[in-house]
């Protein structure tokens, strides 16, 4: 196995960056800007702070990434109908990789021999890879958990078996030469009620994370990242926060969210792990794993969070679904038929000249209109976040967070009115001193509206210019 290290390859000029990549004083040039010999391989620079919200510069071999950032996940080397000038053309300065298909297909030998996973797929930008802990969850029915590791049936191969252990994840990182690679922990579903399991997933967590770390083989160019788990739990939260911030990492993710818990509950964990003193520390990247609705992470950046991933605006847009700031345009919908505005008016981006009408007509019927609503989906992904960063750096990021709610539940308003935001958001934003109470009616007994309410698509639905 090669001990070698990735070089970065030679700059690819992305023929337009768009909104996401907008000029920013703090960043440096992209990608050829990176770690120097001298230093680690992550430097971590907090830029601006505007009440618990951060905005930082985290310096990685493939270059410079502003947070707070959403990853695109491509699973296996690729997003979905996306290529790698894609990814660079929208701005996009780090994407995921997952580490259980990676090794299965093409495996992580072959992808060694390549150089890694950038010389694979061409890609010139970082890349974080998970450790395949995930799939303890989402493959459960397939896979055997020991304090060995934990083995899997191929989904695609039927008898077959792979064992995953916290070596061997390390290992395959390595080969896969992610610029941020993930320790392996011991996963269980949010939803668990089986305490004794639960405990034990959260101390097994640790003891792997101790063998990652010996495991490790190119510290010097990958940055292991550790995993909080305990749970729904605030005394297992408190434990392993503590036990995984004695061990030092250049950085640290919260684990085991997002996986159907009530949203009241997964606030709190969240603000427990990132609250001042007691939470994770102020001078490393915080990485809150799976989650990507628009509205987490809008409230999860004003708790403390950097770091973002989710399959969600890529698979939505599989299937017809494009966001906007009023929430989701299912575009399969018969009220689109007619509907000649733009996507979204007002606003820029790879979909801006293209109509409802039109992408209603290909929508789930054509190869091309699942990267087109991609496109669109990252480009709103990433230009959110762009906003967001830009609004902490300004000092104006509660007005920004109240202006974002407004515009995502336009049918909630003061009293009195039938419906309001969920509450959790409310309860979450008032921890963290950004108030609600005078724009929407949180009365007893108002209707709460969904986390991502469907964009009604009201409003005229202007005929398309005539022409000669």
């Amino acid at each position: 196995r090669s001990e070698r290290c990735p070089r970065p390859m030679a700059k690819r000029k992305a023929e337009e960056l768009g909104k996401a990549a907008s000029e920013d004083p703090a960043a440096g040039p992209w990608p050829g800007k990176t770690t120097t010999p001298d230093e680690p391989a992550l430097v971590f620079r907090l830029d601006a702070v505007c009440g618990r919200a951060r905005a930082s510069t985290v310096r990685l071999p493939h270059g410079e990434v502003l947070t707070p950032v959403f990853m695109p996940v491509g699973t296996q080397g690729t997003i979905k109908g996306m290529s790698s000038e894609d990814m660079e053309g929208l701005g996009c300065r780090i994407l995921l990789g997952n580490t259980f298909h990676l090794a299965n297909r093409p495996t992580t030998a072959l992808l060694d021999k390549c150089g890694g996973l950038h010389n694979f797929m061409q890609w010139n930008g970082n890349i974080l890879t998970d450790s395949g802990g995930f799939q303890m969850v989402s493959l459960l029915k397939l896979a055997a958990i020991t304090e060995q590791g934990v083995e899997f049936e191929d989904p695609k191969q039927a008898g077959s078996r792979m064992l995953l252990t916290p070596e061997k994840s390390i290992e395959s990182q390595n080969e896969i030469g992610a610029d941020i690679i993930m320790a392996l922990d011991d996963v269980v579903a949010s939803t668990l009620e089986d305490k004794e399991r639960i405990l034990e997933a959260t101390h097994r967590t640790l003891r792997w994370a101790d063998r990652c770390i010996k495991a490790h083989r190119k510290a010097h160019c990958q940055n292991l990242f550790g995993i909080v788990q305990g749970h729904l739990d605030p005394e297992l939260r408190e434990f392993s926060l503590k036990e995984m911030i004695q061990r030092n990492f250049p950085g640290y993710a919260i684990g085991g969210l997002s996986g159907g818990e009530a949203k009241e509950k997964f606030w709190r964990v969240v603000e427990q792990c990132t609250r001042p003193g007691t939470g994770l520390p102020e001078d490393k990247p915080r990485y809150l794993m799976g989650v990507g609705y628009p509205l987490d992470i809008v409230v999860c950046i004003a708790l403390g969070v950097d770091m973002f991933d989710c399959v969600y605006p890529c698979r939505t847009a599989r299937f017809g679904t494009a966001l906007v700031r009023t929430g989701q345009l299912r575009l399969t919908s018969a009220e689109y038929a007619t509907d000649y505005r733009p996507l979204e008016p007002g606003m820029g981006g790879p979909l801006k000249d293209y109509t409802r009408a039109m992408l209603h007509t290909i929508v789930t019927k054509e190869p091309v209109a699942a990267s087109l609503i991609t496109a669109h989906n990252l480009h709103f992904m990433l230009t959110l976040l762009s906003e967001i960063r830009q609004a902490i750096r300004n000092q104006v990021f509660p007005a920004w967070v109240r202006e974002f709610l407004m515009e995502l539940f336009p049918t909630a308003t003061p009293a009195p009115c039938e419906h309001c935001p969920p509450r959790w958001v409310k309860n979450a934003l008032d921890a963290v001193g950004i108030t609600t109470d005078d724009l929407f009616d949180w009365s007893p007994g108002r209707e709460e509206l969904p986390d991502m309410p469907k964009d009604g698509g009201k409003g005229p639905a202007k005929e398309p210019a005539q022409s000669c």
